[in-house]
């Protein structure tokens, strides 16, 4: 591809909406342009990238035994409300009445059509195991689409669903699928981990995420240093001991602490460290029930973790005025002496004596507050998130390292939480019907392509990856009106065109500082410089994205070279 006759319009200035690295270059750069908000046109460079995504996945799902097909966006709503989550997904599904007003759905996810095609077509043990995947457009309606297509309202998306006859069958199509993600994720060359993780609005048993690592990641992830235990700091477990509580050796005292709402403030006015005081949260749950939950003051509630454990659809922190009504007091003061709701502790409280809480007034909190004598607790759980330095609940001497990642990826069991709402069975080998036990597998293709740029980036720009990169080479001709630098040039180009190498041959009448600002902007992983200067020694100057290192390599060594740099590059990343 010629430079000069190409699309790809690139930015000096970052755009002042664009907040995070990929959002930046990716606009900058010419891959995407704003249409609405969360909602992208994938310019040429762009879709070259992100359709090598595509068929990294493609290639290892159908390595892994599964199947393509393409299912519609556009979803009616009885297929939804035969499994309950029409009412239940919330404002993110878009709904919208087509001209004979009947209900649809922009699909933001496809449960219910497979669901709907396989039990129609599906029926018996003798057809499964099966394993059907689309690489398709989905919209969700983000309350905040923000971070490019980072967290976009319609994005592309590789979703698969598996149907097996039972458990057995559905644990090995997941650990299928766990590992052509992990084929699909060391094929793209990006530092990640693979997750334990909620479930979420899609449902089922047990999932994992696959998070790329990246300082600007949204997700919060522990791991091991000594096992291979990770986990979304929202599903991550902590070894659990029922403590006992010590004995009480302070008087319970109420203090006047005037305008010390936070944590910070009141721990910095009594003079005591976070771990000396505990805090009481007034939630709300998806049952209506208003509840108090006490932690240590250094540590964060892990909603999810409470919501699992009340077994509700969600808790949510409570508004000012249930607050009020629950303690008679504004937030930043509760405590759980004298409360009339339910108090459930975090493990780690049940251990701990003469402690400070706020004290139901304002302004006013109790130092030494003690369980049993002055309170009482109905139940203690693991309630809080993990942290760096927590030891590691799957083996003996580990602990945890706390990093950020963006999810690219999300693998569920779904067991039979769709096929039993939708009556998708099939006959066993005894002739009785059975509920087909399902699984999905979820990746975001273009969210991968702007998490591998939040991973590879610097001051100047991109440094894709070979794999995701859109041309594996750029070959830069500083003056195309030198007859012998256009020529060596251009039979170089003509020359890596026919050993198939990806080439962009920048043929624009441009100063050279220029060319070499694009280049370093749109990120190629090798870039071959071809002057007048060098040809008059034979030589080209051959320039490495990813590490900046430059050298002169012969014009009869050079095509000879850059094949075995790009093989080398893609060789490592399977290899991985």
């Amino acid at each position: 591809m010629r430079y000069s006759q190409y699309f790809l319009p690139t930015l000096k200035e970052t755009p002042a909406d664009a907040e995070v690295i990929s959002h930046q270059l990716m606009l900058r750069a010419g891959m995407i342009r704003k249409v609405a908000a969360g909602i992208y046109s994938y310019l040429p460079f762009g879709l070259r990238s992100v359709r090598k995504m595509e068929q990294i996945i493609r290639e290892e799902m159908n390595r892994a035994g599964a199947i393509e097909c393409l299912m519609p966006m556009a979803n009616p709503a009885e297929l939804w409300q035969e499994s309950g989550r029409w009412e239940k997904y919330g404002k993110e599904l878009l709904r919208f009445k087509d001209r004979k007003s009947a209900d649809f759905c922009m699909g933001p996810t496809h449960e219910e059509v497979i669901t709907d095609i396989v039990r129609n077509t599906v029926n018996s043990y003798r057809q499964l195991p099966l394993n059907l995947y689309q690489i398709q457009t989905k919209f969700r309606d983000e309350i905040r689409p923000r971070f490019g297509l980072m967290r976009g309202r319609e994005f592309i998306m590789k979703d698969a669903y598996s149907f097996d006859l039972d458990d057995a069958g559905a644990d090995l199509s997941y650990s299928k699928m766990y590992q052509a993600y992990r084929n699909i994720f060391n094929r793209c060359g990006l530092k990640y981990r693979s997750v334990e993780a909620d479930s979420g609005a899609i449902g089922g048993s047990f999932s994992h995420e696959f998070m790329v690592l990246a300082e600007s990641g949204e997700d919060a992830i522990v791991s091991c240093d000594s096992c291979e235990y990770a986990a979304n700091v929202e599903k991550a477990e902590l070894i659990y001991h029922e403590l006992e509580t010590p004995a009480a050796t302070l008087e319970l005292q109420q203090v006047d602490t005037p305008g010390q709402k936070t944590i910070e403030e009141v721990v910095e006015f009594l003079k005591l460290s976070p771990q000396q005081l505990v805090k009481t949260l007034i939630v709300q749950t998806s049952a209506d029930e208003v509840l108090a939950v006490l932690l240590r003051g250094d540590r964060e509630l892990n909603v999810i973790k409470l919501a699992n454990l009340l077994d509700v659809d969600w808790v949510l922190m409570a508004e000012d005025d249930v607050v009020k009504q629950a303690t008679g007091a504004p937030t930043g003061f509760a405590g759980p002496i004298g409360l009339k709701i339910r108090v459930i502790g975090d493990a780690e409280v049940q251990g701990m004596a003469d402690f400070v809480v706020g004290g139901n007034a304002a302004d006013v909190h109790f130092t030494g507050a003690n369980q049993d004598r002055d309170f009482k607790v109905s139940q203690f759980a693991d309630l809080r998130q993990a942290v760096a330095g927590d030891p590691c609940p799957r083996c003996e001497n580990g602990k945890f390292e706390s990093w950020r990642g963006i999810e690219v990826g999300h693998i569920f069991k779904l067991g039979v939480k769709y096929s039993e709402a939708m009556n998708a069975t099939v006959l066993d080998a005894q002739g009785k019907a059975q509920p087909l036990v399902m699984g999905c597998y979820g990746i975001g293709a273009g969210r991968s392509v702007a998490a591998a740029i939040e991973q590879n980036h610097d001051e100047n720009g991109m440094i894709l990856p070979m794999p995701l990169a859109p041309f594996q080479v750029l070959v830069t001709m500083l003056n195309p009106k030198d007859d012998e630098v256009r020529e060596a040039a251009e039979t170089l180009y003509q020359q890596l065109l026919a050993l198939n190498v990806e080439v962009l041959l920048d043929d624009r009448d441009e100063r050279p500082g220029i060319k070499f600002k694009d280049a370093d902007l749109i990120g190629i992983p090798l870039r071959v410089t071809v002057g007048a200067r060098n040809l008059k020694e034979g030589n080209v100057e051959l320039k490495a994205r990813n590490s900046g290192t430059t050298s002169m390599v012969s014009l009869g060594d050079i095509t000879p070279q850059l094949q075995q740099l790009i093989s080398e590059a893609l060789a490592f990343e399977l290899g991985n």
